[in-house]
């Protein structure tokens, strides 16, 4: 393995993406000058609009109904919630959700009565997602939050394990506490298969990335891995916030994914979407063990892309004229990085020293972004500091996807499959060359 990835890595990687719409630069450019700027980038801006006119619930519808093609979400079902709950209420959003994902469940056990297993299975699984959509814009201190989540893990694990094969729910335990997560191999057989590790970012749960993406990574024979890291899922309840050291709970990661035997040492791959876009390079910087890292998109320096948000320091008096949605959405970020709820604009110090170093990237790098996200200057200059700061002998890609194809959205979350072509693609294409 060494031999092959010193060969490899002698060779500069010139990017020749073809796929029709996209942008694509390779290592040493920038392309920012391809896409026009704009000013006041809002991450959750939609570039589309389906229904909402309070932006953060029409980012948010996005993000439920993208998981259509991963088993989360019956466009009817979604559209149906969505024209029931009052435009720009937290409270009316919470209260529609749970009441789909009630009847899901309820549709799920009468058919797990009478012996039918995938009617179950697929009702479950929405189920478990409708619960976690509830979840969007809840404050942790209602007495609905740790319910609504454990619901939402219940439903996936009873779901999971109807499906061949299984979904696993896992716990590492890490510094006198527990990472849960979910695992699923390939297959049954018993020979080693490459691995998708996949990573969140500020607002995630585990649950999330298995809708995200899992179903897109067994498909292409992939072993599917996820975690809560601390500031995510439940667990900032318990105090445990983000951190800016995230290498060292993703090495504790790391380890587990490889003490399974079908894991393929050489095939590892990590990915993570949003604040992961800084956590997985940071990880792939420090273990050399991760073969092949993806980010939608580089987030190279937090601090300062922090700063450059609006929403990030926001007032008390500027967070009076939102909408109760977007005020709570906010207010949880904040929460999650240990800053108090009515001290917004503490966020952006409390992101320094969440950033990596791109002339420590060994290992293929992709870089992936919507092209309305990426028309903001400050992401642009997240990925140029990536593409000009890793080693030349790096093979490492920017590609920017368009919004005519509907992929422009923060995380790409209206366009799963443009999102999995690309990542994909870009691993498979890694593996393959160290065996040249």
């Amino acid at each position: 393995m060494k031999t092959r990835k010193r060969i490899y890595r002698t060779i500069l990687w010139i990017c020749a993406i073809t796929t029709a719409g996209m942008f694509s630069f390779s290592a040493g450019t920038s392309g920012a000058e391809e896409i026009p700027k704009k000013e006041g980038w809002d991450a959750h801006e939609s570039q589309t609009r389906m229904h909402f006119q309070d932006n953060e619930m029409e980012f948010s519808l996005a993000l439920i109904l993208g998981a259509t093609a991963n088993g989360g979400c019956e466009i009817g079902e979604a559209f149906v919630t969505a024209g029931r709950i009052e435009e720009g209420n937290a409270a009316s959003w919470q209260k529609e959700w749970i009441a789909t994902a009630e009847r899901a469940e309820a549709r799920g056990d009468t058919s797990l009565e009478k012996g039918h297993s995938i009617s179950a299975r697929k009702q479950y699984l929405r189920a478990s997602y409708y619960y976690r959509a509830a979840l969007i814009s809840m404050l942790p201190q209602n007495p609905l939050f740790r319910e609504t989540a454990n619901k939402s893990r219940s439903l996936l694990q009873k779901g999971g394990k109807l499906l061949n094969p299984p979904l696993e729910y896992f716990e590492i335990p890490f510094e006198g506490y527990l990472l849960p997560g979910y695992y699923r191999r390939a297959s049954e057989k018993p020979e080693k298969h490459k691995t998708l590790l996949m990573i969140g970012g500020g607002e995630t749960f585990a649950e999330d990335l298995f809708f995200y993406i899992a179903p897109l990574a067994h498909e292409r024979g992939y072993n599917f891995l996820t975690v809560d890291l601390p500031g995510q899922g439940l667990l900032p309840l318990d105090g445990k916030v983000f951190r800016a050291d995230m290498n060292i709970p993703l090495k504790a990661v790391v380890d587990y994914a490889l003490s399974k035997t079908e894991v393929d040492p050489e095939k590892l791959a990590m990915f993570g979407i949003s604040g992961g876009g800084g956590f997985v390079p940071q990880a792939a910087q420090y273990d050399k063990r991760i073969q092949a890292i993806a980010m939608n998109s580089a987030v190279v320096d937090a601090y300062t892309l922090f700063g450059a948000m609006p929403v990030a320091t926001m007032t008390e008096e500027q967070m009076q004229g939102f909408s109760s949605f977007k005020e709570n959405t906010i207010r949880v970020i904040a929460w999650r990085w240990g800053v108090p709820m009515d001290s917004i604009s503490g966020l952006v110090e409390a992101n320094r020293g969440f950033c990596f170093d791109p002339a420590q990237i060994t290992c293929p790098a992709l870089s992936i972004v919507g092209e309305g996200e990426y028309a903001d200057p400050h992401v642009q200059e997240q990925q140029r500091m990536f593409l000009q700061g890793v080693p030349s002998t790096t093979k490492a890609l920017l590609v920017v996807t368009p919004g005519e194809e509907g992929a422009s959205n923060h995380c790409l979350t209206e366009n799963r499959s443009i999102m999995s072509q690309v990542v994909f693609d870009f691993f498979d294409e890694a593996f393959d060359s160290f065996s040249q």
